[in-house]
């Protein structure tokens, strides 16, 4: 059973929590990340969440979301969980000099119901990384994905905002001020 880290207001750990349990109409607030992945081209991998995922089922939203396990790192949480839903190894392809291949670009804290009023409520950094390798999706996570170019992926979610994940959008303002600017 996968596990959870449990915070404080101030990402201090107060505990776990098994995965499958924790998403309620009460969730408390618990340790994500939110990863952005991109090709050499610059398109963003955007993915479509599985229709039988407990929060926001059949959801675009960006690569990869997930929880770091109880004293395991945001960067090993987010590759394994790539592996995991993509089947993307980091690490095939090379950044350039001098980058790392998993990189936080910002903290972040959320928490918003979909429409059963099932609550998503994390601290949870954005990461972005870089890969050219094509997915290869597990059904039980992804039901669709694609890359998309950076202007019209903004374009889009400004269009339909509907069919994304809130927190997606929110991110994608921290990332790139597209409400602001």
């Amino acid at each position: 059973m996968e596990q959870v880290v449990l915070v404080d207001d101030k990402n201090n750990e107060i505990g776990t929590a098994d995965k499958e349990t924790i998403h309620s109409h009460n969730t408390p607030l618990h340790r994500g990340f939110s990863l952005f992945l991109f090709n050499s081209k610059k398109q963003l991998l955007l993915t479509k969440r599985a229709s039988t995922k407990k929060t926001f089922p059949g959801v675009w939203t960006n690569t990869v979301c997930g929880h770091p396990g109880p004293g395991e790192s945001v960067e090993e949480a987010t590759a394994r969980r790539l592996k995991y839903e993509l089947g993307i190894i980091l690490g095939g392809s090379h950044p350039s000099e001098g980058e790392t291949l998993i990189r936080k670009v910002s903290n972040y804290r959320y928490k918003f119901a979909d429409k059963n009023g099932i609550e998503e409520n994390e601290i949870c950094p954005i990461l972005i990384a870089y890969s050219d390798e094509e997915p290869k999706p597990n059904k039980e996570e992804i039901d669709d994905w694609k890359w998309m170019d950076r202007e019209i992926f903004l374009e889009e979610i400004k269009r339909n905002p509907a069919i994304y994940s809130p927190w997606c959008i929110q991110e994608a303002d921290l990332l790139y001020g597209f409400v602001k600017g």
